[in-house]
């Protein structure tokens, strides 16, 4: 028997017992689920919120260690990005329930023919269950508890609620977690209303976030999108014009400052409900970011220590519609944190 003959025996012998080991690690005592549940509680902790009147964000605030994990429903994702991110990462989802056994089985097939790794196995619940205990090892027994876990979160939640952890945890490149944030930081928009390039790119980033990073690594932020776009072409999620057109598309060169307006109003606001993920204000965006940028003017043009204030009120009911507390909050010289 020669060598490779004798090197795929051991490999599917190996990947046989895998598999064995696998079926158990689902397959848990009600009272070891009981007693070792998934720590779900941890992916409550998102970026509390303040969004004007019709319902703009206004302002996000950081979470531990200066993260932005902002929250987001599946509502609030444009379509295309969740198709192709179901045909890209998991297109059985809905059909298995943590486990996707044929995926296993065609990426065992694949490795024993090519002797290497063709492709992964992981599904959206194995990677939400990953984002939840994260580590740095990849060894079989992380493997097998992130299937279990799988598993475990499956028997818990709707689908819908496991697509809305994985978009509000994922990694996206520095400190930036889930859609939201990311579609804010690079394109300046929600994720409700993206382009079919800009859904690409954010469905390519979180294999590989750092290494991808479209303000740091731009061509490989483009590869990653193309190769995207051309499964979806494909696979017929998109059509091959569609996705000629989105690979002309431009990378961002850089990332953007996440949404700050009305800086005293909303810090004032999240001091006073320090629990609150989500504030809402009769403010309106639009009327104060024209009058943040009119401030800023009249300000420049006065001298260098002088500030502005301006608020506008709805003289019949009193409403404040618009309220500028300094010309520039970061202006130490115009002491505008005051």
């Amino acid at each position: 028997m020669s060598f490779i003959k004798r090197y795929r025996r051991s490999l599917s012998c190996g990947l046989a017992g895998i598999c064995a080991l696998a079926l158990a690690a689902v397959y848990l005592p009600p009272w070891l689920d009981a007693t070792y549940p998934p720590p779900l509680a941890s992916a409550e902790e998102v970026s509390a919120t303040v969004s004007d009147r019709s319902g703009e964000l206004l302002r996000a605030f950081t979470i531990e260690d200066g993260r932005w994990r902002l929250p987001v429903s599946l509502d609030d994702v444009d379509p295309v990005l969740v198709s192709m991110l179901l045909a890209y990462e998991d297109k059985r989802f809905y059909d298995h329930g943590g486990i996707d056994i044929l995926a296993m089985a065609r990426a065992m097939s694949q490795l024993i023919a090519n002797g290497r790794i063709v492709s992964g196995a992981s599904t959206l619940t194995m990677q939400v269950a990953r984002l939840l205990e994260p580590r740095r090892e990849r060894s079989l027994a992380f493997k097998l508890q992130q299937m279990a876990r799988a598993w475990q979160i499956e028997q818990r939640l709707s689908k819908v609620e496991i697509l809305e952890l994985y978009l509000t945890l994922a990694p996206y490149g520095g400190n930036l977690e889930g859609v939201r944030a990311a579609s804010l930081a690079y394109f300046g928009r929600e994720p409700k209303s993206l382009t079919i390039a800009q859904a690409a790119l954010l469905v390519s980033l979180p294999q590989l976030p750092e290494a991808r990073r479209p303000d740091r690594h731009r061509e490989a932020a483009r590869a990653a999108r193309d190769r995207v776009l051309e499964r979806m072409a494909t696979l017929g999620v998109i059509s091959q014009r569609d996705a000629q057109y989105a690979a002309a598309e431009t990378i961002p060169a850089a990332r953007r400052e996440l949404p700050l307006l009305a800086a005293h109003e909303t810090e004032r606001y999240h001091a006073q409900y320090p629990d609150a993920l989500e504030l809402s204000l009769n403010i309106d965006a639009s009327l104060q970011r024209s009058l943040e940028q009119l401030a800023a003017e009249r300000a420049s043009e006065f001298g260098e220590r002088v500030s502005v204030a301006i608020m506008v009120a709805n003289h019949e009911t009193g409403e404040v519609l618009a309220r500028v507390a300094s010309s520039d909050y970061f202006d130490q010289g115009r002491a505008g944190a005051i």
